[in-house]
């Protein structure tokens, strides 16, 4: 069926100031809840800018997520409701799935949403199970990254499968990060064709640096003429930290010059793999420089001659559209949607997943060809910039809630509202929002 938008005349100008009139009533908003697995990071990071980003004359948003996390005071300080889940988990867990799964639908019909945008695997699964017991009347998912990929067991891949293709129909429709992630949603059988758009994650353009800072190698004792070569990201398996190091190591034989620099801390469950990263560098003898976690890793990476991602797997990668955004000449792996970004030859190089010797080819490469390597960066830069602002983001999906919802077009999202997406604190003011400490009782007032 061909999809058509409605039809409606553009709002007149205001004859007399609204502070004139007598007091009117309000006129309802929209009412959006987003449900993600964790709050934090990529994933977490693209939501809150989905909440954040669209008209607060149009739209009421809520966030529901298990605890913990970095993100939620920034959404509370924004104006966005917060929900805590307390059963949400990041791996299987029948039991505490089938409790997130009631709690969400208790919370869905107690407030009613007009929209509900599952994000992640986990609470995709949850949230649009919850959101067809509930009856809300708009459901989206978003495919950041697939719940089936190369670091699970057979078994566990086989779960995930099934019950993506359980709750498919669960969703009105669905957004992929990427047009090669939306091509493997439709070939897993997980969405059905024809149902998925693309809408590219938001990076904060304004609050990443585009200019090396001196002070940053000062502060990790790396020489001012030495070549740079490093990542950010959360040292997981996804993440392939091992692969980082033994590539470092392969270089580092061959050109001891070059410093090498990983930015980013761990999790609970991975606290073992930072370790063995450590000590396979030490057994390695390769002098990498671990900074664990930093607010400011973009202005670290910012000084990067070479920026490495060497994920085995990623949709996209919200450090990689960074990178790119700062202008750095990247190497990365040819996994899920980053091919979309990163064109070999155009805007840096791509490398196999889980083959060091490859990765460290293509950064020496681009170390050897650094007006070549400054040009790839350079077209980067645009494309993310051009394509992957907040503001952008933001008025793709205010289109498609409003194609679903029957409503007119709109007037744009100015960059000026989208802009408080991340650095939030830079602009918002006033009181902050109610807050949800789980879905249990009324929300505080």
């Amino acid at each position: 069926m061909p999809r058509t938008r409605a039809v409606w005349p553009p709002a007149p100008p205001l004859v007399v100031p609204r502070w004139r009139l007598p007091e009117q009533p309000a006129v309802p908003k929209v009412k959006v809840l987003h449900v993600i697995t964790r709050f934090i990071a990529g994933s977490g990071g693209n939501t809150l800018a989905s909440a954040v980003g669209m008209p607060p004359a149009r739209y009421e948003t809520w966030v529901a997520a298990m605890p913990g996390g970095p993100l939620w005071d920034e959404a509370e300080r924004a104006g966005v409701r917060t929900v805590r889940l307390r059963h949400m988990r990041e791996k299987l867990s029948p039991w505490h799935d089938l409790c997130v799964t009631l709690e969400l639908v208790r919370l869905m019909r107690r407030e009613r949403f007009t929209v509900v945008h599952t994000h992640c695997s986990k609470a995709g699964l949850s949230g649009r199970l919850a959101a067809r017991l509930a009856g809300a009347p708009v459901v989206v998912h978003t495919f950041h990254i697939f719940a089936v990929h190369p670091g699970l067991s057979r078994p566990r891949r086989l779960a995930y499968t099934v019950m993506e293709r359980v709750v498919r129909s669960c969703a009105h429709r669905y957004v992929a990060v990427a047009p090669r992630v939306a091509v493997e949603a439709v070939q897993q059988r997980i969405a059905p064709p024809g149902s998925i758009v693309v809408i590219p994650s938001a990076v904060d353009i304004a609050g990443i640096p585009t200019e090396d800072d001196p002070a940053v190698r000062e502060e990790l004792g790396i020489p001012a003429d030495a070549p740079v070569v490093g990542t950010v990201g959360r040292i997981v398996a996804q993440k392939a930290p091992l692969d980082f190091v033994r590539m470092c190591a392969l270089i580092h034989s061959r050109r001891p010059e070059v410093a090498f620099v990983m930015v980013g801390d761990t999790t609970l469950e991975s606290a073992g793999l930072e370790e063995e990263t450590r000590r396979t560098a030490e057994r390695l003898g390769v002098p990498i420089v671990f900074t664990g976690f930093r607010p400011d890793a973009p202005r670290i990476a910012a000084g990067f001659d070479v920026y490495v991602v060497p994920s085995v797997y990623e949709g996209l990668g919200r450090s990689l559209t960074e990178a790119m955004a700062s202008a750095r000449p990247v190497v990365a792996t040819a996994v899920n949607g980053v091919p979309d970004l990163v064109e070999p030859g155009a805007t840096g190089l791509l490398a196999p997943p889980s083959d060091p010797e490859a990765l460290a080819a293509a950064v020496e490469w681009l170390l050897d060809h650094p007006e070549e390597a400054a040009r790839m960066g350079a077209q980067g830069q645009a494309r993310v910039r051009s394509h992957m602002d907040p503001s952008a983001t933001c008025q793709a999906l205010d289109e498609l809630y409003c194609e679903l919802l029957g409503l007119p077009d709109q007037q744009p999202i100015q960059a000026h509202a989208a802009s408080r997406v991340l650095g939030i604190q830079r602009t918002v003011s006033g009181p902050a929002p109610a807050t949800v400490p789980d879905v249990v009782g009324s929300p505080r007032r």
